[in-house]
């Protein structure tokens, strides 16, 4: 019973921020049908479909949307949705006609979702990119990485799922609750360059104030300073510092043993690499768990570095129920929180095709109609049923 419970959604199978826009609004409540290939499309990696996590929490339909009678059979979804995603390049919908034209004229209300990298328009609106392109074309990579170092990408997390999943969830959302009033729907133009660099408002805003260097590791929250970064402890682990407010400065000499009267100013740029030093030094002094006995839960900003395999165990996750376990696979909750309407993930991920009868019936097709697509070959069900009914028939 999701804040988003009664709403439909048609999602084009796709990579990276378009599955995770999709599982964000189903863990949320909709009731969300992804629309894959009748054939492998090849996207993502090799494996256990139980493993790709992004497409958690909704069922998965098979469509060849080559033929006429697949591409009809998506406007039959369309036609009974709220929102449609997609992920392709600009103009492939269009071509393989469920581009927003078509589908804008089966249904008025529909929120019309388009994930890119580049947008739909500009002069490299078509070339193929990833994440790591995106993040360099808005300055985002620019700013991440040590002093005298290269740029380092911040896994796929700040185009890909920051600038790209995120917010065209936000778009769908705000689309969504805008057709409520109007009773009109529209076309969200969703591009990892454009949410990117939203995202470095912030940093933009000190950059034209002059309190922003335009140089890796030279500023406050860039790693560039001793009171915001990361120290290496005597076991090779790693704790987390930001004790940017006077006050939490403050605690974070008390509890390091430091004389306030031994530092410099805390924001004299110019001592900051020899007060990191020092810091580094006293770091090197004790355990990562010593540590987090003398300053976790205080008000120093702290937290230890926990790996992947140690996150899920902390205490504080523990306690919130941060991760959670589905069909035996440990893995992020739904998130945010809501006191009433409470998200929850609604199935494990689907295997391709594993829902093509019963979703499209849900929906309002006729067996015979299901029946005739499969007969088309314009729909798939589950490979692995396929191969048995194949086998059966062989035999």
């Amino acid at each position: 019973m999701g804040p988003l419970e009664g709403f439909r959604i048609v999602e084009l199978a796709g990579i990276g921020p378009g599955p995770m826009c999709a599982m964000m609004l189903s863990d949320m409540g909709a009731d969300v049908i992804r629309v894959d290939r009748v054939a492998d499309s090849g996207l993502g990696m090799k494996r256990d479909p139980r493993f790709d996590l992004l497409n958690r929490g909704r069922r998965s339909v098979a469509v060849d949307m080559k033929t006429a009678a697949g591409r009809e059979a998506v406007l039959r979804l369309v036609a009974e949705s709220d929102g449609l995603i997609e992920g392709f390049r600009p103009g492939v919908t269009e071509r393989l006609g469920i581009g927003p034209d078509e589908c804008l004229a089966r249904n008025p209300r529909l929120v019309y979702g388009r994930m890119t990298g580049w947008g739909q328009e500009g002069p490299i609106a078509h070339a193929a990119g990833h994440d790591i392109n995106y993040i360099a074309l808005t300055g985002a990579l620019h700013a991440v990485g040590s002093r005298g170092g290269p740029p380092v990408p911040a896994l796929n997390l700040v185009g890909d799922f920051g600038g790209g999943g995120l917010y065209i969830a936000f778009g769908m959302v705000c689309g969504l609750l805008e057709a409520e009033r109007s009773g009109r729907g529209q076309v969200v133009d969703s591009a990892m360059t454009d949410g990117s660099a939203s995202l470095m408002t912030m940093v933009y805003g000190m950059f034209a104030a002059g309190a922003w260097e335009d140089e890796r590791g030279r500023n406050a929250v860039d790693g560039g300073s001793h009171f915001y970064t990361v120290y290496e402890t005597r076991d090779g682990k790693h704790v987390s510092v930001g004790s940017i407010e006077d006050k939490f400065y403050a605690e974070l000499l008390e509890r390091t043993g430091v004389d306030p009267a031994s530092l410099p100013a805390q924001f004299d740029r110019e001592e900051w690499a020899n007060a990191t030093e020092r810091f580094a030094a006293i770091f090197r002094t004790k355990t990562r768990d010593e540590w987090c006995e003398i300053m976790e839960g205080s008000d120093v900003c702290f937290a230890p570095v926990l790996s992947l395999g140690e996150a899920p165990a902390h205490p504080h996750n523990r306690a919130r129920e941060t991760f959670v376990e589905v069909d035996g696979v440990v893995q992020p909750a739904p998130a945010p929180r809501f006191s009433r309407t409470v998200p929850a993930i609604q199935r494990p991920p689907a295997r391709r095709g594993e829902h093509t009868d019963e979703a499209l019936a849900d929906w309002g097709f006729s067996a015979e109609e299901i029946a005739a697509l499969h007969a088309e070959g314009a729909i798939a069900g589950d490979e692995r049923t396929q191969g048995a009914a194949t086998a059966q028939a062989a035999d």
